[in-house]
């Protein structure tokens, strides 16, 4: 049954009473939906709606066809299994019993003897080589994603709802998630901010403040639509501009001519060759059309102001995010990092690094790749030395800033005004508040508290605290960072990162992001 979803006012609000999804009305067929916006928007509230994991406070939902949702937590218990995780632990204990000659007559008519084989097929078709039995806490976290995948798919639903599911994925299971939804005859519903995955949608749903809209076609079209829209509100806002201004001026120039009409008045007044009566009947039409005109010309004035903020609203939720990074001085030659020959891990008798050998010289911009596991965080910790090597050395040379994927530079009891002072011992509130300002937390977003903000705010904010200062880091060592980064902040990353003059080390498997920073070496570990 092809699925379909229809939404007619849908409604929702944060505990606290925030408004989140206003009045949308939304309708999803049978195709493949990219759902994207800026972090704090709204999409995994609503995709949650729509599995009917939450209670709208006003909507009309109208579902047709079966419903599967993609479990970001793949591990309910402890014990959980594969199979557990693919709700096939009781079909399969029944062919257990079937082979050992222990089965029922009922249970051998309940046998679906095309189970084991749909199931290797399934978790093949993740990128999965495991058999059902394993329990779920010997797999990494991309391994149980593609486990909660495959539960998905072996479920047969008309209708897939996915959450960032290229998250914490290497490379292989990015490529096996984006096959599974290239090939997937049903409908999705998908939010991410994985560019290679919304280039297989067939419509993008961007939710805004303002707004839900549709878009028709992959990412490509989306970004050129984008394009579209933001040349026509800049130039709808040039033009709003010319209006405000306009109804000033002539604002103004009556006020202006008032103002001589009235020092006239006085004057000839003050003369009294003209009788009273006649200049007190002149001076009550004067001031009679007087107000009338000022208050046609404050609505005017009034009307072209709303109309200009409006206009100004609408350039800022589609004008791209910026942030500005200073230059940090690093010389060419300058040897920024170097390891000689270390060997290191958490386990002493298998170290997942060994005998590695690096130098970095200069602004050098380098990917560290490799399968989940191969140890490219282990690196990071080492290098920074958060670890000590078992052998060899490790010497850095310069002043670095570290972000993981869990922004563990800040503390998320204090402001974010307080996070940059105390990163940045050197500056003072002033300049604390301009440094954020570029990161575009504006006025009361420096007063936010790190722990209310989104995913991709806490990154925004830890990137401001790292690179804010001046002069910034001469080195930058990034692990995953466009994790829990939506489209604007990546693409805000990229552009900062291409003026960044220091040295980048980064882990990442966001083949997108690692093209924009054009990185000049790739170390590949494992290999």
């Amino acid at each position: 049954m092809p699925a379909f979803v229809s939404l007619s006012g849908l409604s929702w609000s944060t505990p606290d009473g925030t408004p989140l999804l206003s009045d949308l009305n939304l309708t999803f067929g049978p195709e493949r939906t990219g759902l994207v916006g800026r972090n704090g928007t709204g999409k995994s509230t609503l995709l949650r709606l729509i599995a009917g994991h939450l209670s709208p406070a006003s909507v009309h939902v109208s579902v047709t066809g079966s419903i599967a949702m993609m479990r970001q937590d793949a591990m309910a218990h402890p014990d959980d299994t594969i199979a557990d995780l693919l709700n096939v632990r009781v079909a399969l204990d029944l062919l257990d019993r079937a082979a050992a000659g222990r089965a029922t007559a009922d249970d051998l008519a309940e046998a679906d003897w095309t189970l084991p084989a749909r199931i290797d097929a399934t978790l093949a078709r993740c990128g999965l080589s495991a058999a059902p039995q394993t329990p779920l806490a010997k797999l990494s976290g991309g391994q149980r994603s593609r486990a909660a995948l495959a539960a998905l798919i072996l479920a047969e639903p008309d209708l897939l709802l996915l959450d960032e599911p290229t998250n914490n994925l290497d490379w292989d299971g990015r490529r096996a998630v984006i096959d599974v939804i290239r090939n997937w005859q049903g409908g999705a519903i998908i939010a991410s901010h994985d560019r290679e995955l919304l280039a297989e949608m067939d419509a993008i749903v961007e939710l805004t403040p303002l707004a839900a809209t549709r878009y028709g076609g992959n990412f490509a079209a989306y970004r050129q639509q984008k394009e579209t829209e933001l040349d026509a509100a800049t130039h709808d806002l040039a033009n709003a501009e010319k209006t405000r201004t306009e109804a000033a001026r002539r604002a103004q120039q009556a006020a202006e001519r008032k103002a001589r009409k009235d020092s006239a008045g006085r004057k000839a007044r003050a003369k009294g060759d003209q009788p009273k009566m006649l200049l007190d009947a002149a001076k009550e039409r004067a001031e009679a059309s007087g107000g009338a005109g000022a208050h046609l010309r404050e609505a005017r004035r009034n009307a072209a102001e709303e109309i200009f903020v409006a206009a100004r609203e609408k350039v800022e939720v589609l004008e791209p995010l910026r942030m500005e990074i200073a230059s940090t001085g690093l010389p060419s030659g300058k040897i920024v990092l170097q390891l000689d020959h270390v060997t290191g891990g958490y386990d002493a008798d298998h170290p997942v690094i060994r005998d590695l050998s690096l130098v970095v010289t200069g602004p050098e911009r380098i990917v560290i790749a490799g399968p989940n596991g191969s140890g490219k965080t282990t690196l990071l910790k080492l290098l920074t030395g958060e670890i000590a090597p078992q052998s060899g050395r490790v010497g850095l040379s310069v002043d670095f800033r570290m972000l993981d994927q869990h922004v563990g530079l800040l503390d998320r009891k204090m402001t974010l005004i307080e996070n940059f002072l105390r990163v940045n011992p050197a500056a003072n509130p002033h300049t604390a508040h301009a440094a954020l300002a570029r990161f575009g937390f504006r006025a009361g977003d420096a007063l936010r508290r790190a722990g209310t903000l989104s995913g991709g705010q806490v990154l925004r904010g830890g990137l401001a605290c790292a690179l804010g200062g001046t002069p910034p880091p001469m080195l930058l060592i990034l692990d995953e960072p466009t994790n829990h980064l939506d489209l604007d902040g990546i693409e805000a990353l990229e552009s900062a990162l291409a003026s960044y003059d220091g040295a980048v080390l980064i882990v990442s498997h966001d083949q997108e992001f690692l093209k924009a920073l054009r990185p000049d070496r790739v170390i590949k570990l494992n290999e």
